[in-house]
């Protein structure tokens, strides 16, 4: 049977589009990897995370490079000046429209990802996942430099801002805590109170790489 979406269906919308989706267009102005303006609106876009402006990589040499702003740049010869439509899906809690972006019929956020230049954002969505393991594989853009995943990286920013000690390698991001009753509780990522927790390595806190190697050296997981 035909379906048909109509104003008189109270609150539902077409099938495949999220209740209140708003659809815009502009030219395209690059801000970053995975920021731009459509005409006037700040985009983030929905599903990515591109490294940040000043964010290094490591080569195979072992050389360190800003590969944040390359990113951009890439992103910017790509783009910057197109036409592009989108569709919203949400705000962020900087007031950025969270959006798909299309420049020519092609996803913006799937051409970044799999050419390397951005990750699958998986907290968000699964739409790009495939798309990043196909670069992983190859070994394209990013992908053959050693990089920390941009929310690490941002975390480890804002630990730095709070005056904690950040984790030293990015892999090991299991927080070790020592409450106020001497108790060793650790935090897993995605956990209740994980962002909240910090690491202070003069009170003998310490970040742990697994779930076993926290509990061989004590802690015990938190309950939520």
């Amino acid at each position: 049977m035909l379906r048909i979406c109509t104003l008189f269906v109270l609150a539902m919308a077409c099938p495949g589009q999220p209740a209140g989706a708003q659809t815009f267009s502009g030219r395209v102005v690059v801000i970053d990897g995975d920021t731009l303006d459509v005409g006037q609106t700040r985009v983030r876009l929905h599903g990515i995370d591109a490294p940040e402006l000043g964010q290094t990589c490591t080569n195979r040499n072992g050389v360190s490079w800003d590969c944040g702003t390359w990113v951009a740049d890439q992103v910017r010869r790509r783009f910057e000046g197109h036409r592009a439509r989108c569709q919203a899906v949400e705000k962020d809690k900087y007031g950025r429209t969270v959006a798909r972006c299309e420049v020519a019929d092609q996803d913006i956020g799937r051409a970044l990802v799999r050419d390397g230049l951005a990750l699958a954002y998986r907290q968000y969505s699964m739409a790009y996942d495939l798309d990043e393991k196909g670069a992983a594989v190859s070994a394209r853009g990013l992908h053959g430099h050693v990089m920390a995943r941009p929310a690490e990286y941002r975390r480890n920013l804002r630990d730095k801002r709070a005056g904690q000690n950040p984790a030293p390698d990015p892999t090991c991001v299991i927080k070790g805590n020592i409450n106020g009753k001497g108790r060793r509780i650790y935090h897993m990522p995605g956990q209740q109170h994980y962002e909240r927790t910090t690491i202070r390595t003069a009170r003998a806190e310490r970040w742990f790489c697994s779930e076993a190697e926290a509990r061989a050296a004590g802690w015990r997981r938190a309950k939520r």
